[in-house]
């Protein structure tokens, strides 16, 4: 299971007992979107290959808030 831990400078994420950190900058590249606009599904894809998405998606503005 991974888990993200959003704030507003980026993303802490525990994926396979490894713990490492999505600075802002680098989700906003890799999205090609502005952070607060991104969510968590696709944060998501950037960590797994094929991860299991459930319920909606949602927003780091609306998880930070």
């Amino acid at each position: 299971m991974t888990v993200l831990s959003f704030d507003d400078d980026g993303v802490d994420v525990v994926y396979e007992g490894i713990e490492f950190r999505l600075e802002r900058s680098l989700v906003e590249e890799a999205t090609q979107k502005s952070y607060p606009d991104v969510t968590d599904h696709e944060v998501l894809k950037m960590v797994e290959d094929s991860p299991q998405l459930s319920g909606e998606p949602r927003r780091v503005r609306d998880i930070v808030d």
